[in-house]
């Protein structure tokens, strides 16, 4: 632990500023609940097209991520940042604008692509411009500011859900503001240091370590990170299948799948159509997505307190049991149709809040060697996002053939989780990126 004073407000404002990502990352993600029913109305969706109507994000987002990782290594984090921020402000407006669903679905995997691509920069940046000792805590904040878009969008639904059939658009449009915000901040942003150090800009990074920490933190910054990158020119996704690193590459793809096979998305992303199988009305339906907006922020805080001090294992072991075990209550008191499954579905949300949705993201982006972090992440995110596709475009199919009992099989996906998690997954809490990568290379 280098021994040194830390700026830290200067720390926590880049992070915030990096971490709008995020917000629009929940803000896209959150609008497709409250606006859906209207969209099923307005452009006649069954299940098959309710999904891909849903889905379509994922996939854009996958096409975010490859186009995230060539900008992230050959132009730096911060352009990357800017041009995700561009396309979550024109997709924002093209969605709002659909004619008919065709056009609205396109406009839908644009916006994904943004998501896709904040979703692995936001995160690598923070990770790369945050001291050891702080970098769970600020990775977490994108996090926070994922679950905050998630519930202001869904306060913004509740409160246009009476405003006539056109409401979905004015759902739509209002990505237009963060958007812009996230825009202007970005330009304001210092590039990684870890990416100037490695395309030999030393004085640039130095002037930044500079800003983060005292004169001791820029020179242990400055030989940790050249110690990394000794011997590497130019990273590819090839060099993230060498032998040397594929392991650790492994573990990252298992734990982006697992948080999306998990099955608490179905909630966030369907709360209408769950809630709809106990009868409850379209308004209780949308109120319902504002308390689980809620209840996701409480405890994503809680995530920030802890996951510096309890550490990531723990915290995802924690997530993977409780989910398990709470599924299968789901099903129960679905089956009776009883009103309390809302109870224990928030108890779900906040099981997942504070483990699993922010743990996975830290540990994404801290696990990697730093000669392919970005393709390593790239790679990451890309699988996270195909398993959000299979899970929400598979969701509408099974839950009309299967009904609750769909939740038997992510209790099942948990327990293979925990398993994963128990064997293959160490801890990094209070490690460098160069320590951690020392210890996952198995030095």
């Amino acid at each position: 632990m280098i021994k040194s004073s830390y700026n830290k407000f200067y720390i926590l404002g880049i992070s915030l500023i990096s971490a709008l990502g995020g917000y629009l990352f929940g803000f896209d993600f959150a609008v497709i609940s409250g606006a859906l029913p209207f969209l099923q109305k307005q452009f006649a969706l069954n299940a098959y097209w309710e999904g891909l109507a849903t889905g379509s994000l994922a996939l854009g987002a996958i096409a975010g991520c490859l186009v995230a990782g060539k900008v992230a290594d050959n132009y730096g984090r911060r352009p990357g940042l800017m041009l995700a921020a561009s396309l979550f402000a024109l997709s924002s407006l093209a969605m709002a604008l659909s004619p008919n669903r065709d056009i609205f679905i396109a406009a839908r995997f644009a916006a994904g692509i943004g998501v896709g691509m904040a979703s692995m920069l936001s995160p690598m940046y923070i990770a790369e411009i945050s001291p050891a000792h702080l970098r769970g805590r600020m990775v977490a904040v994108n996090q926070l500011t994922i679950v905050l878009g998630i519930l202001i969008t869904n306060l913004v639904n509740y409160t246009l859900r009476n405003t006539g059939d056109d409401a979905w658009r004015w759902m739509f449009s209002l990505g237009v503001i963060p958007s812009g915000l996230f825009l202007l901040g970005a330009y304001f942003l210092p590039e990684s240091p870890r990416w100037l150090i490695k395309n030999g800009k030393e004085e640039k990074a130095k002037v930044i370590l500079l800003k983060i920490g005292g004169a001791d933190f820029v020179n242990e910054s400055l030989k940790n990170i050249k110690k990394s990158l000794e011997g590497i020119t130019k990273s590819s996704y090839a060099d993230a299948f060498k032998k040397a690193v594929f392991p650790a590459v492994l573990i990252g793809i298992g734990l982006a799948v697992f948080q999306q096979l998990c099955g608490i998305n179905t909630v966030f992303n369907y709360a209408p159509k769950i809630f709809e199988r106990i009868g409850a009305t379209k308004d209780d339906q949308l109120l319902q997505t504002v308390f689980i907006g809620g209840v996701n922020l409480v405890f994503t805080i809680l995530a920030m307190l802890l996951v510096d001090k309890l550490g990531r294992k723990p915290l995802m072991l924690i997530g993977a049991g409780g989910l398990a075990i709470l599924y299968i209550i789901v099903v129960q008191m679905l089956s009776s149709g009883s009103a309390s499954v809302s109870w224990v579905l928030l108890a779900a949300i906040g099981t997942y809040a504070m483990s699993i949705a922010p743990v996975t993201w830290v540990l994404i982006s801290e696990i990697f060697p730093t000669k392919v972090r970005g393709a390593a992440i790239s790679i990451a995110v890309i699988s996270l996002w195909g398993a959000y596709f299979i899970l929400v475009f598979t969701f509408p199919v099974l839950f009309e053939k299967f009904k609750e009992n769909t939740f038997y099989i992510y209790a099942v996906i948990c327990s293979i989780g925990f398993l994963f998690v128990w064997y293959k997954v160490k801890e990094t809490k209070g490690q460098t990126l160069e320590e951690v990568e020392l210890t996952m290379l198995g030095h």
